[in-house]
């Protein structure tokens, strides 16, 4: 009989368990975490789980425990081994596993680790995951004497991310996976597809030589813009640490941010599926929710996270979805989870369809000003506080305010974000105005804020 465990507080996040290995993540943790989730795969009538795990120097140790204790409910494992996070998502769905589980760190940094789980097909997160602790703590698991099966799905999964691709013309494309868990599938993928393909940083090393693995920090895209122009690209592709995000970069060097990819999916999208509802996150810019709604879409802005994400989707019935982080979710003619090697694919059939390059779309895009996702530091303990705070001053205040995730701003400049993170002890700013003007004095606007509760502002603020 399994004895109670008690996890750190600190680990069971919105949408997934995410800690430091060695410090608030052990090897017990990730036994109880098998025994806690396995026992709710049992609970609702499951026999069968896929287990996958990412590039992480850690990775390997902690899924070997975490299988341990999903054998221990009975239940048979395929285990698909290494490979990036939408490949697991990719092989819930093709081994009918209905229930999965990933031991993945995504964009944190090397010393970090988590898991992220599907149930019974659908995302597992917020109160589910905290009775994961519940039922950790009191012991109350399923037993039984489970089996495992070692599947490779790297093949099926890169033929079905293929088809997408019909290409009429012939392009040099950079890709960066960051040395993250999307290497060898993405080696596997340029292998199939026509064009001329250049790699960076695409040997899968936990260590992360090249660069921290994410695509939303400019400094981790100045590889993939110096290979464009070394090798005359006409675009650079870039995914996190567990490749379910994208970044991309244009022949002229210029990053495109997730809200303004979404723009031209929406487009696509909406060609095929008018009047669809298209969901994008509360840190995406105001120029998309208004593109949306004038090529005849539905917009809906929600909340930051990928399970919450994929929730609304299929509340809505939305055929795509994003938000500013990079996860791009297709449930139009895809599966409807995040996977940037998908959102790549469909990119590069996108231009093919038109006949345009990335750059020209770029330049077509309404310009604004705007600051990129700015990230600092706030303790796991102050972070959602600061939020209140500066929600209630702004209430008293009358301000008009958009309290979705965070608090979302709204005046006559434009609009102004502070959010709390659901990964890290970090808060998560944005702002965006029609002028240079007008970015400033929401920036000082915001900066006050912070000040007020005893929060440094970023220098890039």
């Amino acid at each position: 009989m399994s004895s109670p465990h008690s996890f750190s507080p600190t680990i069971l996040r919105e949408y997934d368990i995410r800690g430091v290995v060695h410090e608030t993540l052990s090897h017990d943790d990730a036994y109880a975490v098998g025994r806690a989730f396995g026992t709710c795969v049992v609970e609702v009538g499951g026999d069968q789980v896929a287990l996958g795990f990412d590039g992480r120097l850690t990775s390997p140790g902690l899924a070997r425990s975490l299988l341990e204790g999903l054998l221990a409910c009975g239940l048979h494992v395929k285990r698909i081994n290494m490979g990036p996070t939408p490949m697991l998502s990719f092989a819930i769905r093709h081994l009918d596993t209905g229930s999965g589980i990933m031991v993945t760190g995504s964009h944190n940094p090397a010393d970090y680790n988590g898991f992220k789980m599907t149930l019974a097909g659908k995302p597992f997160f917020g109160d589910a995951i905290q009775r994961l602790g519940g039922i950790a703590e009191h012991a109350s698991y399923a037993s039984g004497e489970g089996s495992v099966e070692d599947i490779d799905v790297r093949r099926d999964y890169v033929e079905v991310l293929a088809q997408e691709y019909q290409p009429l013309r012939m392009a040099r494309i950079a890709w960066d996976p960051g040395n993250g868990a999307a290497g060898e599938v993405l080696n596997m993928l340029c292998a199939r597809m026509p064009g001329y393909h250049h790699v960076v940083n695409g040997v899968v090393d936990g260590t992360f030589p090249g660069h921290h693995p994410d695509p939303t920090v400019v400094e981790n895209l100045v590889d993939l813009q110096k290979h464009i122009v070394e090798h005359d690209c006409e675009l650079g592709i870039a995914f996190d640490g567990d490749g379910d995000r994208v970044g991309v970069v244009d022949g002229k060097g210029r990053i495109l941010w997730a809200d303004q990819l979404m723009m031209l999916f929406a487009a696509d999208v909406l060609r095929d599926d008018p009047g669809a509802t298209i969901i994008a996150d509360v840190k995406s810019s105001q120029v998309l929710f208004d593109e949306i709604a004038r090529l005849g879409g539905v917009p809906v802005m929600w909340k930051t996270g990928h399970s919450l994400i994929k929730s609304k989707m299929t509340e809505t019935g939305s055929p795509l979805a994003g938000e500013m982080s990079g996860h791009i979710f297709f449930a139009d003619r895809y599966f409807g989870f995040d996977d940037g090697l998908y959102a790549a694919v469909r990119l590069l059939a996108l231009l093919e369809r038109q006949g345009v390059t990335l750059a020209e779309l770029r330049d077509r895009i309404p310009k604004v000003e705007n600051t990129p996702e700015l990230r600092f530091p706030c303790s796991e303990e102050r972070k959602f506080v600061v939020i209140d705070e500066v929600a209630a001053r702004l209430g008293a205040a009358g301000a008009d305010v958009t309290l979705i995730d965070g608090v979302r701003v709204n005046t006559e400049d434009g609009w102004w974000l502070l959010r709390a993170s659901n990964t890290q002890d970090v808060l998560v700013a944005r702002c965006e105005a029609s002028d240079v003007d007008g970015l400033a004095r929401l920036k000082i606007t915001l900066t006050e804020q912070l000040i007020e509760s005893g929060i440094a502002a970023p220098k890039d603020l």
